[in-house]
C-alpha cells in the first residue's frame, strides 16, 4: 500500500542544466533578490550605492549643493547661495541740493517771503528770517538762499514804509503798490528757480545781512 504523505518527487526540466529535475522551493532561473537599501532610505527611489561613482543619486550632486533642477532652477551656483541683492535708493537728492530738507527750507525762505508780502505788503522777511535761523547754522545752501530772499524782502519793506509815511503827500500811493507788487513778482520767481536748484540773484536788493 503507498503511503499517501510522501512529496511529490521534483519536476524534471528537460532544459535545465545538465538535465537535472528542478526543485520546486528553488528561485526561478535569472531571478535576482532585491538590492538592499541602508534604513532612511526612499524604498521606491533609485538604489543607493556608495561604491558607484558620484554616490546617490547617480553622479552626485551639482557643483554649490542643491539637487538638479531644484530652487532655484537649475540648482545653486558655483559657490553657494547668490550674493544679496542691492536695492538702489527710494529717491535721488534733489537737484542743487544735499537732502530733501534743504530744498524745503530754500522754498520756505523764498516762497514765503513772497506770501508775507502778499499778505501786508510788510512781512515779506519773516520767512526767510525763520529759514536762516532754523536751518542756516547747518545748511550752507539754505544759508545762501535765506540771505538772499532776507535782503530783497528787507529792502523793499523799508520802501513799503517809506510809501505808507508819504501817503500823505500822495507819492505814497505809488510806492507802497510798486514795492508790494515787486516783493510778490520776484519772490515767487526766487522760489521757482530755488525749486531747479538755483540760487536766485534778487535784483534792487541791498546787502544788509550777510
Amino acid at each position: 500500500m503507498t503511503d499517501m504523505t510522501e512529496p511529490p518527487s521534483p519536476t524534471w526540466d528537460p532544459g535545465a542544466a545538465g538535465g537535472q529535475p528542478q526543485d520546486p522551493s528553488a528561485p526561478p532561473q535569472g531571478f535576482q533578490p532585491p538590492r538592499q537599501q541602508p534604513p532612511g532610505q526612499p524604498q521606491d527611489g533609485p538604489a543607493w550605492d556608495a561604491t558607484a561613482p558620484g554616490g546617490y543619486p547617480p553622479g552626485g550632486y551639482p557643483q554649490g549643493g542643491g539637487a538638479p533642477g531644484g530652487y532655484p532652477p537649475g540648482g545653486m551656483p558655483p559657490g553657494g547661495y547668490p550674493p544679496p541683492t542691492y536695492y538702489p535708493p527710494t529717491s535721488p537728492p534733489p537737484l542743487g541740493y544735499a537732502t530733501a530738507d534743504d530744498k524745503t527750507w530754500a522754498l520756505i525762505a523764498h516762497f514765503g517771503g513772497a506770501a508775507g508780502m502778499f499778505i501786508s505788503g510788510f512781512l515779506g522777511w519773516v520767512a526767510p528770517l525763520i529759514a536762516l535761523v532754523n536751518k542756516g547754522n547747518q545748511s550752507p545752501t539754505v544759508r545762501a538762499h535765506a540771505v538772499a530772499a532776507l535782503n530783497f524782502h528787507l529792502t523793499w519793506t523799508i520802501v513799503a514804509v517809506v510809501g505808507y509815511i508819504t501817503l500823505c503827500f500822495f507819492i505814497g500811493f505809488i510806492i507802497l503798490p510798486i514795492a508790494w507788487l515787486v516783493g510778490v513778482i520776484l519772490g515767487i520767481i526766487g522760489g521757482l528757480r530755488a525749486n531747479e536748484g538755483q540760487l536766485y540773484h534778487y535784483p534792487m536788493s541791498i546787502s544788509i545781512v550777510k
